[in-house]
């Protein structure tokens, strides 16, 4: 393997007894950017990453467990949103319109539909049964009007292929779904592939070439014990740099670097929301796959 795909010397702690190791191989300027499950939450969300946590401009992810019968405020403030079911299904109340998000089981089951919320507004979530929640925002300045998704409109890819195969469920790609500045999708990595792979970067703009974008990993690993691995490694002098073992609930913000691979621990699908923004007035996913990883794989097969 590359050596710029090891992990970072120090921070590697021995695994505490009954571990499978540790989780975390970042330090210093870099050891904010691993967020383990509960340690970005508030008195409202399980996890809350917004551009001040992450030392950015753009992109934000909020989680949110409701109770059965529970409700939710959402304040967009000067960013858009897709509310999008994890687990169980809600309804979105945003302006003079109702949506009825029926959800799924959990996030391996299928894809779902969603809820797009403007900027400059108030969204009221409730869930009868109950149910989690993702919130991902971008700041924005385009004041795009509320929509419903419906899940049989989302483009699902099927992207890479032999021990690099996985599902893309593109339902708010850049040329799939019309937001000003946000990003998202879904992956699902089966159980001992890689994803994320070839490394690839969106740092820079670099017109028709790359986009700059922040980046968001939150994962979901199935299975009791489950666990995978991110790496990113700096594109420039001083770059994120990160190798972490990710649990369900686990995040991993990438502001910059080749990120990948993201890889799966055998029996144990990988699931990541991946929520991306940046400064460029065209909303376009553009990236550069790591020079020394190309001839071999000849990018995304």
């Amino acid at each position: 393997m590359n050596n710029e795909l090891s992990a970072p010397h120090q921070g590697l702690s021995a695994p505490h007894q009954g571990s499978t190791g540790p989780r975390q191989g970042s330090t210093g300027p870099h050891e904010g950017l691993y967020v383990p499950r509960g340690s970005a939450a508030d008195a409202e969300h399980v996890l809350a990453i917004d551009p001040k946590r992450a030392g950015w401009t753009y992109s934000s992810l909020r989680i949110v467990e409701l109770p059965p019968g529970g409700g939710h405020t959402l304040l967009a403030g000067d960013s858009e949103w897709i509310v999008l079911p994890l687990s169980g299904g809600c309804t979105v109340h945003v302006e003079d319109q109702v949506f009825q998000l029926l959800g799924r089981e959990d996030v391996f089951a299928s894809v779902t539909d969603f809820a797009y919320v403007p900027r400059d507004t108030r969204a009221q979530i409730a869930s009868g049964a109950g149910g989690r929640f993702a919130l991902a925002g971008a700041k924005c300045e385009r004041r795009l009007p509320a929509r419903y998704g419906p899940a049989p409109e989302v483009p699902v890819e099927h992207r890479g292929s032999g021990t690099c195969a996985r599902q893309v469920r593109n339902f708010a790609s850049a040329d799939a779904f019309d937001c000003d500045k946000l990003i998202a999708v879904e992956v699902i990595t089966p159980g001992g592939n890689w994803s994320s792979y070839p490394p690839h970067k969106h740092d820079e703009h670099r017109p028709g070439e790359e986009s700059e974008l922040e980046e968001i990993y939150y994962f979901e690993i199935a299975g009791p014990n489950g666990f995978g691995y991110q790496r990113v490694f700096p594109s420039r002098e001083g770059g994120a740099d990160v190798l972490a073992e990710v649990r369900s609930g686990d995040t991993v913000l990438v502001p910059n670097g080749w990120h990948g691979p993201s890889v799966a621990q055998p029996g144990h699908d990988m699931y990541y929301l991946n929520v991306m923004a940046g400064p460029g007035e065209t909303r376009e996913w553009r990236i550069c796959f790591h020079p020394d990883h190309v001839e071999s794989t000849g990018g995304y097969r």
